[in-house]
């Protein structure tokens, strides 16, 4: 009989080929420095005997470990449970989920807000709940947008990145298009959907462009906060700190990166919140987040709001772009996330590789996570990172592009 499996050696040969395939390295703990062990595929990992320093986290404000967010999560794990145990449509509902939404509607400027149990969630549930005619989106979107669209089957139109007038572009040819075809285009329901931090990139959208495209042809804006919550204005995001809060209709955004959690939400009127509620099949048939993450979630973004966690990751920053761009280096976007552009896949692997020898960790991203000839370093810093760690970081760079040549 045939074997109708599928060939799993043979493709885990293609990625080691094409140096794509990737494995797991455990650490001892999330924060600012760990012990790392080597990838052990499904044996019991050991950690390494030296200390590493962590350049690569999306915990921004460093508050995985911040004894006031592990206390709030022990607490409600000790008093309301550990678990969700069933849908919060069912009996997964609890205070801790509605204190959580109601601090994110008041920082996001909105009616109500609702936690999901991932910022994957929160988009695919979204974008296949309100079943948009079309949706107009950034080229470098993630993944959870891109796969939101394809499962709500909707038309996708692709507009380049971070460009408002060729977004602006697209939707005046779809409007003529429509007209065209002796159609109405006011009849379809168009959703302009963007990241407003990128993560691989560290670009800011420009949101206020945006939603000036939008209101000229009456389209609905849709941002993923997902890198930006908790860093921005009063502990929110890029919507925030511009002002856009009535000019964007739906806002996302995770809680496991500057909120140190696990989850996602989407904030806007009570409308939409009410019919995610009943529509969102990512909500509805998944059991609630749980109890110790919405707590943790709550208390990190009381933290980030009113504590110095966020100027002191602006300063880390701000130091550690203007070292790495005074020795020469390649340095994109604008934000907290720094790429290190080296081009060269080879180059940036032995670069990364380096650094790690010099006791920090920064990841090598390349082709196909970036465009070919832009492989990169994500550099990251904390606002946990002290002076020492910034320079430490600085110095390995320094020794390991001297070493692989790129200094």
């Amino acid at each position: 009989m045939a074997d109708r499996g599928f060939d799993l050696e043979d493709r885990l040969e293609a990625l080691e080929e094409d140096d794509l395939k990737r494995a797991l390295s455990p650490v001892d703990r999330v924060a600012e420095r760990g012990y790392f062990a080597e990838p052990s595929g499904g044996e019991l990992p050991v950690l390494d005997s030296e200390e590493a320093l962590v350049f690569a986290s999306n915990n921004y404000l460093g508050l995985t470990d911040d004894q006031r967010v592990q206390d709030a999560a022990r607490q409600t794990a000790a008093t309301v449970g550990t678990g969700a145990g069933a849908s919060r449509l069912v009996t997964g509902d609890t205070m801790v989920h509605r204190d959580l939404e109601r601090l994110l509607a008041e920082v996001k400027g909105t009616d109500r807000a609702l936690a999901f149990s991932s910022g994957y969630a929160a988009n695919v549930g979204t974008i296949t709940a309100l079943e948009p005619d079309v949706v107009f989106s950034d080229e470098l979107n993630h993944a959870s947008i891109v796969d939101g669209c394809r499962l709500a089957g909707t038309e996708t139109v692709v507009y380049d990145h971070c460009d408002a007038a060729n977004l602006r572009s697209k939707l005046e040819e779809r409007a003529e298009r429509v007209r065209g075809d002796d159609g109405d285009p006011d009849a379809e329901s168009w959703l302009i959907v963007t990241d407003s931090v990128f993560s691989m990139d560290g670009t800011v959208a420009p949101l206020a462009e945006i939603c000036d495209a939008a209101d000229a042809f009456g389209a609905w804006v849709m941002v993923d906060e997902a890198h930006a919550t908790g860093l921005y204005a009063n502990g929110g995001g890029v919507v925030q700190a511009e002002g856009l809060e009535d000019r964007v209709q739906i806002q996302l955004g995770t809680l496991s990166k500057a909120l140190a959690s696990q989850g996602g939400y989407v904030a806007g009127s009570a409308e939409l919140i009410e019919c995610l509620c009943n529509d969102a099949r990512s909500f509805v048939f998944s059991t609630g987040l749980a109890p110790p993450a919405a707590a943790a979630a709550s208390e990190a973004l009381h933290v980030a709001r009113h504590g110095g966690a966020r100027e002191r990751l602006w300063e880390n920053v701000a130091h550690l772009r203007d070292g790495l761009e005074s020795m020469g280096f390649d340095v994109w976007g604008d934000s907290q996330i720094l790429p290190v552009v080296v081009g060269d896949r080879t180059d940036a692997i032995a670069l990364a590789d380096g650094i790690r020898e010099r006791g920090v960790v920064v990841p090598a991203i390349r082709p196909p996570s970036v465009p070919a000839g832009t492989s990169r370093l994500r550099v990251v810093p904390m606002a946990t990172h002290d002076r020492d760690d910034i320079i430490a970081c600085l110095e390995a760079f320094r020794a390991a592009g001297e070493e692989v040549g790129l200094l």
